[in-house]
């Protein structure tokens, strides 16, 4: 059983947190969130942290409770720290251009590829192979991240293609004659 709703969530100083019932509202120097929270979680904000519970003993509610905590350190971290995802690219001719909300990534088609990077996620590209993705919500952050990953997935031969930048390829020996 997990006791992740258990441990409360610290707030770092210029977090403003403000609970209007079920509504969560997290203010930092990065940005705003909000969230809904279920009707069979309790939040309270105690001083300088917040703490979730279950309203009942039920197990989805208990569930549901070590959801909401994660979710709620998820954005007090954001709005204070922020989030940041690196990718790579490999191989021969492949290279990334930000301009703007928009990406152009040249990765071997006989096309570019223009991504419109969503409001709220920042894409910055230091050099022709990087990628760096910022932005206060971890699940937008990782699924811009996702996305740009699944237009050219590394393969395992040459290990061709967009990675993030901790992943490690596993290579394959090529067929022998």
């Amino acid at each position: 059983m997990s006791r992740v709703a258990k441990n409360p969530v610290p707030l770092p100083s210029g977090v403003e947190v403000k609970l209007d019932g079920q509504h969560i509202n997290v203010k930092g120097s990065r940005g705003v969130m909000d969230f809904n929270v279920h009707p069979d979680v309790q939040v309270v904000q105690d001083g300088g942290e917040i703490k979730v519970a279950a309203r009942n003993g039920a197990k989805a509610a208990r569930a549901l409770a070590g959801t909401t905590r994660a979710l709620v350190s998820n954005m007090v971290i954001g709005v204070s720290e922020g989030f940041v995802k690196r990718l790579t690219i490999q191989g021969v001719g492949y290279r990334a251009q930000a301009q703007g909300q928009k990406l152009n990534l040249q990765l071997g088609f006989s096309h570019p590829v223009d991504y419109e990077v969503p409001k709220g996620v920042e894409a910055q590209t230091p050099s022709q192979t990087e990628i760096v993705l910022t932005g206060v919500d971890k699940q937008l952050v990782g699924q811009v991240a996702a996305e740009i990953r699944s237009f050219r997935p590394p393969e395992p031969y040459k290990g061709k293609g967009v990675r993030y930048s901790d992943e490690r390829v596993r290579r394959k020996e090529a067929k022998k004659k």
